[in-house]
This record gives C-alpha cells, sequence and structure tokens, in this order.
C-alpha cells in the first residue's frame, strides 16, 4: 500500500511513518522542513511542500493508494481555520487525482461526546481547535470519500501497549489519555480493515 502522510513531523504523524515503513508501506512524507524527518528508509519519499497550497498538495496525492491527515493548526487554542483549509486542499486534491481514503486524525470532543464536568471544561478549553476540526471532519464527510475519522483522547509520550478501547458512539468507557504511537497503530489497522470505513472512532486507553 502506498500512503502520503500529513503532518508527518507533528508527535503522530512521525509514529504513523515509522510504525508504516515497518509494516512494509511505501510512504510519502509531505512536509514544510524535510530535516525534521527523523528516519531514512527506501521505502520512504519525502515531499517538501505546504498544505495550504492547493496545487502542491494535489501533486502530492496522485498515485496514492489512501491519505492520512495528521495535520494540526498553529494557532493552539485560538480561533483558527487552517485545519479546516488545509483539509479542503486535501479533499481536493484527492478527488483530482482518484484518491478515495482517507484517515483523518482529530480529537475527542469535535461532538461534543465527551461526559461529565471535566468533560465539558475540556471542550470549552479547546472550543476554537474543536470548532476547526468539526469544520474539517464535515468537508470530508460531505464530498463521498470513504473516510474514518480518529478521535483521539488527551495523547501522551508514554510507551504504546497496542492496546486500547474504540467506541464508535461517545466515548470509551473510563477513557483515558493514550500515546501517540498506539493512535498510529490504530490509524494503521483502520487502514486495512473495511470495517472502520465511512465510521468516526474515540480511542482510549
Amino acid at each position: 500500500m502506498k500512503i502520503i502522510v500529513f503532518g508527518a513531523t507533528g508527535g503522530v504523524g512521525q509514529h504513523v511513518v515509522k510504525q508504516a515503513l515497518d509494516k512494509g508501506m511505501e510512504v510519502t512524507a509531505f512536509v514544510r522542513t524535510p530535516s525534521k524527518i527523523e528516519v531514512a528508509h527506501d521505502l520512504l519519499n519525502i515531499t517538501q511542500g505546504d498544505a495550504f497550497n492547493k496545487e502542491e498538495v494535489a501533486e502530492a496525492i496522485a498515485g496514492q493508494d489512501a491519505v492520512v491527515s495528521c495535520l494540526g493548526s498553529s494557532r493552539g487554542l485560538k480561533k483558527s481555520t487552517e485545519v479546516e483549509e488545509m483539509t479542503k486542499n486535501i479533499v481536493t486534491g484527492m478527488q483530482e487525482r482518484n484518491v478515495n481514503r482517507i484517515i483523518f486524525t482529530s480529537s475527542a470532543g469535535i461532538n461534543g461526546e465527551m461526559p461529565g464536568i471535566s468533560g465539558k471544561i475540556i471542550m470549552k478549553i479547546l472550543k476554537n481547535a474543536l470548532r476547526d476540526h468539526r469544520n474539517a471532519v464535515d468537508y470530508i464527510q460531505s464530498h463521498g470519500l470513504d473516510f474514518t475519522i480518529v478521535r483521539a483522547m488527551g495523547l501522551t509520550n508514554e510507551t504504546p501497549t497496542g492496546k486500547y478501547k474504540e467506541s464508535k458512539s461517545g466515548v470509551p468507557g473510563k477513557a483515558k489519555t493514550i500515546p501517540r504511537a498506539d493512535v498510529a497503530d490504530f490509524i494503521l489497522k483502520a487502514l486495512n480493515d473495511n470495517r472502520y470505513e465511512h465510521s468516526s472512532v474515540c480511542i482510549s486507553k
């Protein structure tokens, strides 16, 4: 399988690249700064580009079997449409180049699904980022793509276990933070399992 990873130098994206290569996939890492890629491999192609550039995105998507987006905003907790804008370019590029499969990494809370008082507090703090991701997800889902939306709980750099909870509706019971490497593990699992097609999955420890 040939995949392109947007956000390949980010916390989750780096793990997706490494794990995909370990599984024998051909990986294109789409990055602004190639020097930030810390791995070298015969199956790794590094494409320098800007996800805000529609033409560069479409050209990089050509010939891929699937797209993995691990993009985030540079605006932190401030209001932003960056993820939505970049996602629109990806969707357009996929349609132009006849690529239909996308895994989009987002955050738990985009559906207002985090329970309890603590959940409401977290969603209020993250409201701007969640709105940006929600708009991006809406755009993906309205354009006929074969999508999997990954709604991850709070991310950590802990050692991955390969064991995590999944829920297609809401949040898993007793949900906890999850290692970034485990999120990457789920992304690659979902790519190869049609049970995750056209679904939105929350994952946690």
